[in-house]
């Protein structure tokens, strides 16, 4: 994430991607902790949690760098 992370826009961004992204995001998050979701579960769950779940890591990972 960019070192001027706006949470709107990112929050924005998060709310446009489709089910697909979100799982490719949260498999790949860059944090400094591992998301570990199995694919049965990502494929099952709804983009909304996806979208909460994104978004919730992003944060925290955010926090850590401050």
């Amino acid at each position: 994430m960019a070192a001027n992370w706006s949470f709107e826009q990112f929050t924005m961004s998060i709310a446009r991607m489709g089910k697909a992204e979100l799982k490719h995001r949260i498999k790949n998050f860059p944090g400094h902790f591992r998301l570990d979701f199995t694919d049965d579960y990502l494929n099952t769950a709804p983009a909304d949690r996806l979208r909460h779940i994104l978004l919730a890591a992003m944060i925290n990972a955010q926090a850590g760098r401050n």
